[in-house]
């Protein structure tokens, strides 16, 4: 069975910024725990950022640019994180390298796990194109994420090569 790494919020884990979760649809879970081995995964967490923390946004640039060293990832505290979700996205690759996992279904809008949509840096609630540190990451190591809204994109992606 494909293994495919998928944010722990998105499970019902409560390890967002704010002690919350996400979610995805009962239909689509429910494919996917019946289609795919689940690696379920928080980036943030493993980098050993508390649960509740500040929310964090990138500052002039997405995650390639946070892993290129042209962004910062900053809370609303005023704290720089970067280090830490370089840390968790170093995590993230790390896990999916180790269990051969190629797929990964993540949180979009989070400065980690953002694939298509992330905040604008301003804490104004605004999202603009681009994607998180975690994503950036993987993709750049040629694992194709997804995000909680696309996940009719990936049952396709695996159904063609089943």
């Amino acid at each position: 069975m494909v293994k495919v790494l998928v944010s722990s919020c998105l499970v019902g884990n409560k390890v967002r910024y704010n002690a919350s979760c996400l979610s995805i649809s009962e239909f689509e879970l429910h494919w996917l725990k019946s289609n795919v081995e689940l690696v379920v995964f928080c980036p943030e967490v493993s980098a050993d950022l508390p649960t509740p923390r500040a929310p964090a946004e990138i500052i002039s640039g997405n995650g390639t640019d946070v892993l290129d060293g042209l962004a910062n990832v900053v809370g609303n505290d005023g704290i720089d994180v970067t280090k830490q979700f370089v840390r968790g996205a170093e995590n993230a690759l790390e896990l999916c390298q180790k269990h051969q996992i190629k797929y990964a279904v993540l949180a979009e809008g989070s400065p980690s796990c953002g694939s298509s949509k992330i905040h604008d840096g301003t804490f104004n609630g605004i999202k603009i194109d681009g994607a998180g540190v975690a994503t950036a990451l993987l993709e750049r190591n040629g694992i194709k994420v997804y995000s909680q809204h696309t996940i009719a994109k990936l049952r396709s992606t695996l159904e063609k090569h089943s």
